[in-house]
């Protein structure tokens, strides 16, 4: 039996078929470095709501445990992953409705320091206008921004071709830097 340290020199896609054997120690080792970015993605694309967040964080590995012998071992991990985190917030959002709910959410306080305010209104501004946007917007804004997802890696978890999420990251871009036109003077303004 390989120990859980032996884990950690090998690729995502390496450890799926040691999960698919059962070993628990390699789906520790995806969890421990899945987990937290999951759960961050799942908390920013579903109304910063902690406990949808949480349940879909053990619902995305209860279903790679049921499922890890339906990874095709050629793809990227992390793009498989995302992919099936991106269909579980679509089902969420079909389940709910995305705009009521977020008007009753409250918005959350930044922790930026008072010695710049304008950069606390600046986040606040960015913050708004990110949780305005349509569903499919904010996912590419959270999974390019946020999560720092290269372009391919983009497009292959929402099956898009690449030029297309490259336009519409240049119209989103475009778009933001219109409704935060007020802050242009800041050195920070995109």
């Amino acid at each position: 039996m390989i120990s859980r340290l032996s884990y950690k020199t090998y690729r995502d896609e390496e450890l799926l078929p040691f999960i698919k054997k059962g070993y628990t120690a390699a789906f520790d080792e995806l969890y421990e470095r899945y987990g937290q970015k999951l759960f961050s993605y799942f908390f920013r694309m579903l109304w910063k709501n902690k406990e949808l967040a949480e349940d879909c964080t053990q619902d995305i590995f209860i279903k790679l445990i049921k499922h890890a012998e339906g990874f095709d071992e050629t793809r990227n991990f992390s793009t498989w992953i995302y992919s099936i985190a991106n269909n579980m917030c679509k089902n969420e959002y079909r389940k709910k409705e995305v705009r009521v709910l977020h008007q009753q959410l409250e918005k959350p306080v930044l922790a930026v320091s008072a010695v710049n305010p304008d950069m606390r209104r600046f986040r606040e501004a960015v913050h708004s206008c990110t949780n305005e946007l349509p569903e499919e917007k904010k996912a590419l804004y959270i999974l390019r921004f946020q999560e720092n997802l290269s372009v391919p890696d983009i497009s292959s978890i929402l099956g898009i071709p690449e030029g297309t999420i490259k336009s519409r990251i240049f119209y989103l871009l475009k778009e933001m830097k219109e409704k935060l036109r007020d802050f242009e003077t800041l050195s920070i303004y995109p």
